[in-house]
């Protein structure tokens, strides 16, 4: 595993940029879920002192990304079905406070970006390519959703983003579900182009809620691997 870390070219505390990188780790799967962090190792990897170490895992902690377990030291915590719905919910409803204002500001212009965006996805869907399709499906929400310019509810998606890529990814591994968000995704740039507020509105949440579903039986299947493996 090697974390990236530049605290040198940083103007931001030394825990800040620590807890940047170490919840990235975590939310990718780059340290699983279970693995103990301990802090003499982890200061090393991290060319960092253990007293910052410890204030970006107390962040952690508050996070629920990591717990504190007697005799064991620090755990990275797996997400729940619990974690899921919430966060999904926290999208959901300020996902859906963007769509009036991106039907009433999409030009053209931003109709074509965003068509051309699917023709890659779509190519990628082809070859089966997962591994590059997934982020290209969360920056083709990410583009869809800028075009609302409502920023401060933007800044508060691009907050839970990096869970949201990676539940995405757990559900889009899903081929039969690829195939559905795919025709969706074509269909939202349709009624974002046609003006058709209720109907985009409709779709949007059944996609998300769809993508749910998805990541909540992608969780339990893990879950049930492992407990058989045990």
């Amino acid at each position: 595993m090697s974390l990236t870390f530049q605290p040198m070219m940083e103007s931001r505390p030394i825990r800040e940029i620590a807890y940047e990188v170490l919840k990235k780790a975590i939310i990718t799967g780059e340290i699983p879920a279970g693995e103990r962090i301990v802090e003499t190792d982890y200061a090393d990897r991290l060319h960092i002192s253990r007293t910052p170490l410890r204030e970006a895992l107390r962040k952690l902690e508050r996070d629920g990304l990591v717990e504190y377990v007697m005799r064991r030291g620090v755990i990275v915590h797996a997400f729940t079905a619990e974690d899921v719905e919430q966060i999904y919910t926290i999208r959901n409803c300020l996902e859906m406070l963007t769509l009036p204002d991106i039907i009433e500001k999409a030009t053209p212009e931003d109709i074509a970006s965003l068509r051309e965006k699917l023709a890659k996805m779509d190519e990628l869907d082809k070859k089966n390519d997962v591994e590059s399709l997934s982020p290209l499906a969360r920056d083709f929400h990410t583009q869809l959703t800028s075009i609302s310019g409502k920023n401060r509810i933007l800044r508060v998606i691009e907050g839970q983003d990096e869970y949201i890529r990676r539940f995405s990814a757990m559900a889009i591994k899903q081929e039969d579900r690829r195939g559905e968000a795919r025709a969706e995704h074509h269909k939202l740039v349709d009624l974002v182009e046609q003006k058709n507020l209720p109907e985009f509105e409709k779709l949007m949440k059944h996609h998300i809620e769809r993508s749910k579903e998805c990541c909540l039986a992608a969780l339990a299947a893990r879950k049930q691997n492992r407990d058989l493996a045990e």
